[in-house]
């Protein structure tokens, strides 16, 4: 069983630290409740061995993901809900994170907690893991006092943010899977099958239908400028990364891509959905229309969509309707 060093606050007032061995931090915190102490903070000792093993492994070093984030409140929630303090339900979540990143940032939340920072203030200092909708919720949840219903809030939106995000990936793997393989068809005729057939079928002598001299001519375009063809097509892809990096370029891109046959569809549900459900979270949890409406700007993803968001908040700014703008 793992030990725990503690700090305890007896009924006169008089501090008490030290170390107890216990199952789990929850029946820990039960036992020192038991004996009429009030638990100021709990902290793991024997964690040497775990941070070895954690560390030696390189993929533990990789960025913290969404699901990290989404564990690391599901766990806080639970163990505030049980009455653990903020400072000692970060160490804990730190000490059991399955990424050192991860733990990292959990420590350096609670060391700024220490420091006299909010708890939203600290999360926002690490603004690419922690996204606005987030740090909106817990900040509503520490002025309101319900900061573990906050973080369970925090939790399921990322869940279910989660699995928007496997179910469109499956919906556009089919279509894309088959271009792929379409390409590469084509590719393995035009440079593999047509060439070897080509001098049969010229050695007859004989006039061939049109379609068929085209296909033989685009095989020997191909051939002939294989080397550019390459360079063209590469120099393409680096266009659009850089234009769809640009503003501007992204949002003219994003809006082509809402056009597209199937893919246009899934990407426009998948924004209404992710739209409708984060604005559902924040007004629930007391954030005003307006702050909402700013706050979901970035979950939607497509620059079209959030610029449909941006005007429709302009509008209400205004004093219109949000079914009419």
């Amino acid at each position: 069983m793992p030990t725990f060093r503690y700090l305890t606050r007896d009924t006169s007032g008089l501090s008490q630290s030290g170390t107890l061995t216990a199952s789990n931090m929850e029946m820990l915190t039960a036992e020192l409740r038991r004996r009429g102490l009030l638990v100021l903070d709990v902290e793991v000792v024997d964690s040497v061995s775990k941070k070895l093993t954690v560390t030696a492994n390189p993929l533990t070093w990789l960025a913290a993901t969404s699901l990290d984030v989404e564990m690391g409140f599901q766990q806080l929630a639970s163990m505030l809900h049980s009455g653990l303090s903020l400072l000692s339900a970060l160490r804990t979540v730190a000490e059991q994170a399955r990424r050192v990143r991860a733990a990292i940032v959990w420590h350096d939340v609670a060391d700024r907690i220490e420091q006299g920072a909010t708890f939203a203030g600290s999360l926002a200092a690490h603004g690419t893991v922690f996204s606005e909708h987030v740090i909106q919720l817990v900040r509503v949840g520490e002025t309101s006092g319900n900061l573990d219903t906050a973080l369970r809030s925090c939790a399921e939106h990322l869940e279910r943010a989660r699995q928007m995000r496997l179910t469109v990936v499956n919906a556009l793997a089919y279509p894309a899977i088959v271009t792929l393989l379409s390409i590469g068809v084509a590719a393995f005729m035009v440079l593999g099958v047509i060439p070897k057939i080509q001098k049969y079928l010229g050695g007859r002598g004989r006039t061939l239908p049109g379609i068929t001299q085209a296909l033989l001519d685009v095989s020997d375009l191909v051939q002939t400028y294989l080397p550019y063809i390459g360079v063209g097509l590469l120099t393409t892809i680096l266009a659009l990364v850089f234009i769809y990096r640009w503003p501007p370029g992204r949002l003219v891109m994003d809006t082509a891509f809402l056009k597209i046959p199937i893919i246009g569809g899934v990407l426009r549900l998948a924004g209404t959905a992710t739209f409708s459900r984060g604005l559902s979270v924040l007004l629930e949890s007391g954030v005003t229309l307006l702050d909402s409406l700013k706050t979901v700007e970035g979950l939607v993803g497509n620059r079209a969509l959030t610029k449909r968001v941006s005007t429709a908040r302009e509008a209400v700014l205004r004093g219109g309707t949000l079914a009419a703008s």
